[in-house]
């Protein structure tokens, strides 16, 4: 259907241009409605319309114009002097306008989204959400824009200096892995989050605020979502205790329990568990017996 649309018109006169492209066009007649641009086919049929409230400045026949293109409703190509706010190749944190079927497309200041494939996508972004994206020039020759931003970022980075342990910085989420994930910084600092340091996991695009764990060699950072230590050993040794309490007073994890069942059932790593079951052990809250930990007699709601 798009492509019929860019060849109608001048049958035998196929067209330079199409949607999702910025073009400098010249305007070679008025009409009622604005302007017509030369589409550059030898055809006038093909002359790109640029509307009055398409444009952003006054526009004479004869002026050369910087304009972006698009199907209007009835598919034909139009012409728009709001054209992206950033160039080919930049870097951006864009709002996500629709989502389809096919993909997604995410506002960079022009009359239209640019469309980001499903291809280019860093998990599921949604209507709102504002994620972190590169525009380029697809294979068409269209506008597009995707969310593999790793090499730009990493290019845009500057090592973390003055940094200590404990701080805490804002960051932005660029990707998630296996292994964790990765954020960019209001100060440019790439940061990794092991999963075991994340309660919630966060969505590609969203903004938290992370802990710094430590300082790496290579100017990158690693951080946690989690509180410290002492206070969440608090957090942890409250949630199992809400556990067993929901359960009848007991449960099937110990201190050996395996990392994988700690951190699904509990979203913690083992460290973190055992450093929980220690403290309440040590209260006299909880024992273990025969693999299950219990709660005591006297800490059990009556």
């Amino acid at each position: 259907m798009q492509e019929r649309a860019e060849r109608t018109a001048g049958a035998g006169h196929p067209r330079k241009y199409g949607p999702s492209q910025v073009a400098d066009l010249t305007a070679v007649r008025e009409s009622p409605f604005g302007i017509f641009l030369d589409a550059e086919t030898g055809n006038t049929n093909d002359d790109i319309l640029l509307h009055t409230v398409q444009q952003t400045a006054p526009v004479k026949v004869g002026d050369r114009v910087r304009v972006f293109l698009y199907l209007d409703p009835k598919r034909r190509l139009t012409a728009s002097m709001r054209t992206p706010r950033m160039k080919e190749g930049q870097v951006a944190r864009l709002r996500v306008i629709n989502v389809t079927k096919e993909g997604a497309f995410l506002d960079v200041g022009a009359e239209r989204g640019i469309f980001l494939p499903y291809a280019g996508m860093r998990g599921r972004p949604q209507v709102g959400e504002t994620v972190w994206a590169k525009l380029y020039t697809d294979k068409s020759g269209r506008l597009a824009v995707t969310m593999e931003v790793e090499d730009e970022l990493r290019r845009a980075s500057r090592p973390a200096a003055g940094v200590r342990i404990g701080d805490r910085l804002r960051g932005s989420v660029y990707n998630i892995t296996d292994r964790g994930v990765f954020l960019f910084t209001e100060e440019r600092y790439i940061v990794f989050i092991d999963h075991s340091e994340i309660p919630h996991r966060p969505r590609v695009g969203e903004t938290v605020e992370m802990r710094v764990t430590y300082l790496r060699d290579d100017g990158r950072l690693n951080a946690s979502l989690r509180p410290p230590k002492e206070t969440a050993r608090l957090a942890d040794a409250d949630a199992i205790v809400a556990l067993l309490e929901e359960h009848g007073g007991k449960m099937p994890y110990t201190d050996a329990s395996s990392p994988e069942v700690i951190q699904s059932r509990f979203h913690i790593s083992k460290a973190a568990f055992k450093r929980a079951l220690g403290r309440l052990m040590k209260e006299g809250r909880i024992l273990q017996r025969d693999g299950w930990t219990y709660l005591s007699e006297e800490n059990k709601k009556l």
